[in-house]
């Protein structure tokens, strides 16, 4: 089955102190977020990507997107204050019913084995998420003071793409502006509903860059990969 693609690319990445979009920063002089559209460009099950944008951006954005020879671009929206507001935005102009995906701009490093294996679990589940087992032992912290340590067994970092049958995530970023939550990601709306959301093991590869430090590990998963090939 297709699917459409949602990649919010509005926020201004402040921890990044980049003095700009850090999507627009270079990795192996290719910008993050044309490698991240990279990866939906060349999936024939991906029908289609939706970019929320800040306004600021749309001229250099889609001079990247030409440049890169980028084509299942259908559409720039305007982000929103929160994530979550553009996602919205984005959703409400996809007009076909089916599978949609959320992606983080910022994680170029997503697979096409993980994204079928992901997109195959949603069509069954209606909602399926990325993620991995939590390898660090986790403290629960209160005033610089450990108040407890966590059992990790059942803990899992959550990484995107999210995927979610398209009528469902609808009615859960509804009900979450009509009552005012504001989520960590899709997956925490979908949860208010409430409905079930199945696991799909990730790769630690599938990194969020961040901060500064992340470049380097981004380099590095790059160096693998090519030597991988």
């Amino acid at each position: 089955m297709a699917y459409q693609v949602i990649i919010p690319a509005a926020g201004q990445g402040k921890r990044m102190g980049a003095g700009k979009n850090k999507l627009l920063l270079e990795i192996n002089d290719t910008p993050i977020f044309i490698l991240t559209l990279s990866i939906f460009e060349k999936d024939d099950r991906c029908d289609g990507i939706f970019l929320a944008i800040h306004p600021d951006d749309r001229t250099l954005f889609q001079s990247l997107i030409k440049r890169y020879h980028i084509t299942k671009v259908r559409g720039l929206v305007l982000g929103g204050k929160e994530r979550q507001h553009s996602v919205y935005a984005a959703l409400k102009e996809i007009k076909q019913e089916g599978i949609v995906l959320v992606h983080d701009a910022a994680r170029p490093f997503i697979d096409l084995p993980l994204i079928s294996k992901l997109i195959d679990t949603a069509e069954k589940e209606d909602a399926a998420i990325l993620a991995v087992p939590v390898k660090d032992t986790v403290k629960k912290v209160f005033n610089n003071q450990v108040v407890e340590t966590i059992e990790r067994s059942s803990l899992w970092a959550v990484q995107t793409p999210q995927a979610f049958r398209m009528s469902l995530l609808l009615q859960a970023h509804k009900k979450a502006e009509e009552e005012g939550f504001i989520g960590t990601d899709d997956a925490s709306l979908v949860e208010q509903i409430p409905h079930s959301i199945a696991i799909v093991e990730g790769n630690y590869d599938n990194i969020k860059l961040t901060t500064p430090e992340d470049l380097y590990f981004a380099e590095a998963i790059l160096r693998k990969r090519q030597m991988n090939i």
